[in-house]
């Protein structure tokens, strides 16, 4: 890894097209609910960092691909942190959606 290889940020739009390829996976966002209401990827599932406590009862099996966005990458990457602690074997963050390119639900 060189030097400057923590200033190279995940490619959300990457990253999304990695989850609709990857079977049983789940797109995790993890803003808060106002700033998901305003605007999220379709299918993504909204559980805010703070929240970050109650995965366990939304995604059971810890070996499932999570692919986690916030708006810009920040949050994300404190939750795939969080999670590894949790026992989470694949979770990944993917960026911000600030970059997203996609489609967008309100």
């Amino acid at each position: 890894m060189g030097f400057f290889a923590f200033l190279h940020l995940p490619d959300i739009n990457e990253g999304v097209e990695e989850y609709h390829k990857t079977q049983g996976s789940v797109l995790l966002d993890v803003r808060s609910i106002e700033e998901y209401r305003q605007g999220h990827i379709p299918d993504s599932v909204n559980l805010p960092l703070d929240s970050l406590n109650e995965v366990e009862q939304k995604v059971l099996d810890k070996s499932t691909p999570l692919f986690v966005y916030c708006h810009s990458g920040a949050r994300s990457s404190q939750a795939v942190a969080i999670l590894g602690k949790m026992g989470y074997e694949t979770a990944k963050n993917i960026g911000g959606i600030a970059s997203y390119q996609g489609k967008v639900e309100r």
